[in-house]
This record gives structure tokens, C-alpha cells and sequence, in this order.
């Protein structure tokens, strides 16, 4: 039987990208893969990312984050999913401030309402051994892709670690890309050793971004922080926007700034709680855990 059998859980979303936090501060458990790709499949509980919290072990930060995607494998990062938790572990208290502590860094979050948050998502890394790339990038703004399947559209991108590869492709019509098809293409193009994070953008201003996201394990999602991010940092250095802009993604806006005076990334939206509850025993019964 699955230790995380009738452990409590909340099913969350930030701008649509749907989380899964649990808890699990004081335990001694660790999620497996198995177990992450268990919960994603049961009925009612899919999910983008699920968000597992540990003590964390460091004066000043309120939990650890390992963050699943919902194929099992790990996330550095998940601006979205920060924000969930954040507004979990300080629901019913008069905290404005946290810190959380990832694996890409500890991760600064703020109480602006409610409901709405800002996560300090850190500096972008943009050598291309940090992305990483395969091969050497002079100008990771400006990476060629070569393949003669591939439109003309998709052989230039932007590349962006915001605790994740990101590449960046800015086209005319991002409603017209077919994820499904050129998202899974490109995240496994052997260019990328760890796969990328897959971002169509099209500038509509300079302080606007209509976005659409494959995620890398997690496939199209209706929306991606980090990529967010990705994105805005990506617009500044070709100069298609300003370093504050809102990017619209299928499920809702997301305010992002790449703050001149230390280069941290500061990206805000909202949070909804769709319900909480416990693992049903079976969830893992029949994935033979």
C-alpha cells in the first residue's frame, strides 16, 4: 500500500495550469514516479504539475518544493505551482511574504490580494551549456534548428533557462501552431539533452505576448509561469517588448517583469482552490504500487 494512500491534497490551478500541492512537511515520504503518475490518472485529479512539500531544513524558508510533471518526471521549477502553494501555506494566517526553496533556488513569494500572487522567479540563465543546449550557441537569442521538415517559422527560436529549458519561437499567429504536432516535435529535438519546454509567442505590443505552451513532460497545458518568463526575457533581448509586459495565455494574463536593476524575473497572476480531499487507496491499488 502507497504511503500517500488518504493523505490530504489540494486541487489547484494558477491561471489555468492545473496543480496538485500536497503536503507532506513532518513525514517521512518521498513521492516516486510511479506514485506521481498514478495520481495524474486517477478520475478528477490531472493534472500539469504536482507540487510535493518537505521541510525545508533552512532558517527563513517555509517548505521545500519537488515538483512532478504529470508523466513522473521533475521540474525545477513551476511559477504557477508557487504561487498555489504560496497561497496554501498562508491561507488563514496575516503572512504576506515566503520563501520556498526549489531545486532551481529559493523562490521570494508575495501576497498582492486574495487571490493573486508574485513569485521572484530569479535571474535567467542564458549560456547555452545552462540551457542546456548540444551544441554552442554564440547568441542563445537567435538558435538555428536544422531539419527540412520544419517550416520556416520554426528554425529560429530564443533559448531561456528560468529553472527549465525554454525555447521560444515568435511567430505571426500563435492560435495557428498545432501543438499537438510541432510541441512534442520540438521538445524531444536532439538539440535539447534534456528535452525544452516549447513556447509559440506572438508580439502583438510592447507590453503584450499572446502565448501558447507544450510542456516539456506535461504536454499542452493552459499555461506555463516559467515559460512566461522565458518569453518576456526572450522579447527584451530581440527587442519585441519592454521588460514589463503582460503575457496572455489560453487560461488567463500573467504580469511579468525582468527587472533592470538586478535581472530577476518577476512574474504575478492569480490562484483557485477547486477542492480538496484525500487519495482514494485504490489510485495506487491499481497501478500495482
Amino acid at each position: 500500500m502507497s504511503r500517500l494512500a488518504n493523505r490530504p491534497f489540494a486541487r489547484m490551478n494558477g491561471c489555468g495550469n492545473a496543480i496538485i500541492v500536497l503536503d507532506l512537511r513532518g513525514a517521512d515520504i518521498a513521492v516516486t514516479p510511479d506514485e506521481a503518475r498514478a495520481i495524474a490518472r486517477a478520475p478528477g485529479l490531472a493534472y500539469d504539475q504536482l507540487m510535493a512539500l518537505y521541510d525545508s531544513g533552512a532558517a527563513g524558508v517555509t517548505a521545500a518544493m519537488k515538483i512532478f510533471n504529470n508523466d513522473g518526471s521533475l521540474s525545477a521549477a513551476c511559477g504557477n505551482g508557487t504561487r498555489c502553494v504560496a497561497y496554501m501555506l498562508m491561507r488563514d494566517t496575516p503572512l504576506r511574504e515566503l520563501a520556498l526553496k526549489s531545486d532551481a533556488g529559493v523562490l521570494a513569494c508575495t501576497r498582492d490580494g486574495e487571490l493573486r500572487f508574485t513569485v521572484d522567479m530569479g535571474t535567467p540563465r542564458l549560456h547555452w551549456w545552462e540551457i542546456p543546449l548540444r551544441e554552442a550557441a554564440r547568441d542563445t537569442a537567435c538558435v538555428r534548428l536544422h531539419g527540412e521538415d520544419l517550416p520556416p517559422a520554426f528554425r529560429e527560436f530564443a533559448a531561456v533557462n528560468m529553472g527549465n529549458p525554454h525555447a521560444v519561437f515568435f511567430v505571426a499567429d500563435a492560435g495557428a501552431v498545432d501543438l499537438a504536432i510541432w510541441g512534442a516535435r520540438l521538445e524531444a529535438d536532439s538539440l535539447f539533452p534534456e528535452k525544452a519546454n516549447i513556447s509559440f509567442a506572438q508580439a502583438v505590443a510592447r507590453d503584450r505576448v499572446i502565448l501558447r505552451v507544450w510542456e516539456r513532460g506535461a504536454g499542452a497545458t493552459l499555461a506555463c509561469g516559467t515559460a512566461a518568463c522565458a518569453t518576456l526575457v526572450s522579447g527584451v533581448r530581440k527587442n519585441l517588448t519592454d521588460r514589463k509586459a503582460v503575457i496572455s495565455l489560453p487560461g488567463g494574463d500573467l504580469g511579468v517583469e525582468w527587472r533592470a536593476t538586478d535581472d530577476h524575473v518577476l512574474m504575478s497572476g492569480p490562484v483557485e482552490l477547486e477542492f480538496e480531499g484525500r487519495f482514494d487507496p485504490a489510485i495506487f491499488d491499481r497501478e500495482k504500487l
